[in-house]
């Protein structure tokens, strides 16, 4: 996450969208190569046009922005992220030993506020936080709870049950919420053709839901 976030400082966010759309292909190859999980022609085609959809979704339907797509610094720096991210999921399964989920997101929490505080610990102390807005502090404590802890004992428990590029495909879902959001929040619905990428990506995770493992 630090590294995506340090990403995000030298290049835009819909590149960086595109960019983590290649996740659950990451996690599957990682739990193949790290718990012999093999996926079949057919998930690993769902995969594919999962992803595709999220493209298509991310970058408005616009085939011209697509194909301007570049890989600079940044977009490297992310890529890395999201390999960082893609192991976790089956690093998970490889580690666990039936320890209790509140314990295992405990480690998980202490491990990340440890690594983020060698990172960025002399900024935080010398931030002024009296003066930090309400709002922040409510976006702070979304992200610790909900985005973070609550989001790791999901991935844990679907984790232990499902294949790592399953868990990790459910993500193809982001761009289509955030439009979704965006409709009904601020009444700014995309072109129609935006809404294909959607479809694919629903066909292809009820592909998923039904491959047996």
């Amino acid at each position: 996450f630090v590294l995506m976030f340090e990403a995000l400082r030298l290049t835009d966010a819909v590149s960086v969208a595109a960019i983590f759309t290649l996740i659950p292909l990451m996690s599957a190859g990682f739990g193949w190569l790290l718990l012999g999980q093999r996926t079949s022609p057919g998930a690993l085609l769902a995969l594919v046009i999962g992803g595709a959809g999220a493209v298509w979704v991310v970058f408005r339907a616009d085939p011209a922005a697509i194909l301007a797509f570049d890989l600079g610094p940044g977009e490297w720096l992310f890529v890395l992220g999201c390999a960082s991210h893609a192991l976790y999921t089956p690093v998970l399964r490889k580690l666990s030993r039936g320890e209790p989920a509140l314990v295992f997101a405990f480690g998980v929490l202490l491990g990340g506020f440890a690594t983020t505080l060698l990172w960025g610990g002399r900024t935080a102390v010398a931030a002024d936080w009296g003066a930090v807005p309400g709002f922040v502090w409510g976006t702070i404590l979304y992200l610790g709870l909900v985005a973070t802890a609550v989001t790791f004992l999901l991935m844990r428990y679907a984790t232990l049950r499902l294949p790592a590029g399953k868990v990790m495909a459910y993500g193809y879902l982001v761009p289509a919420f955030v439009i979704v959001w965006e409709g009904l929040v601020a009444g700014e619905w995309v072109a129609a053709p935006v809404w294909l990428g959607v479809g694919a990506t629903l066909a292809a995770l009820l592909v998923l839901l039904h491959e047996v493992d």
